[in-house]
């Protein structure tokens, strides 16, 4: 078999409709438009958004102030008081043990320890970030803050 030996299935091609190329083509005199208005003009007819005239949804709806940063980095919040709940003294807080914990959902999500409630164990916590005043709970627990 050689390349110019190939050829489309049967049926599985149809010629392109040739409109305005006169009335033997079977597509002459108003190309398929009908007769006059502005649906048969070039470029008529109204955008998707048009709704008769009425005021469009898009320009009814409020809009928002302000703008969302794309680079925002969403943390998952974890407070100290779960941490003194969930791990024992001399434990290593990470991602890794706080999903096998059930604390959180996946293990590519950025992690964050707040400094809600009182902590008494010693922890070594290795999380992407650590707030001022969880630091100085876990420190004054006897335990470290490691960050990448």
């Amino acid at each position: 078999m050689q390349i110019n030996d190939l050829f489309p299935a049967p049926g599985s091609t149809k010629d392109r409709k040739r409109v305005g190329r006169g009335h033997g083509s079977g597509h002459g005199g108003r190309s398929g438009r009908g007769n006059k208005g502005q649906l048969s003009r070039s470029g008529g007819g109204k955008g998707p958004g048009f709704e008769g005239g009425q005021n469009p949804l898009a320009m009814r709806l409020p809009k928002l102030p302000g703008f969302k940063n794309r680079n925002r980095v969403e943390y998952v919040v974890v407070n100290v008081s779960r941490l003194e709940g969930l791990f024992e003294s001399g434990a290593v807080v990470d991602v890794d043990s706080l999903f096998a914990k059930g604390v959180i959902k996946s293990k590519t999500v950025p992690v964050k320890v707040l400094g809600d409630g009182e902590l008494t164990k010693s922890l070594t916590v290795k999380v992407d970030k650590v707030s001022a005043p969880a630091k100085a709970k876990i420190e004054a627990a006897g335990g470290t803050v490691e960050q990448p």
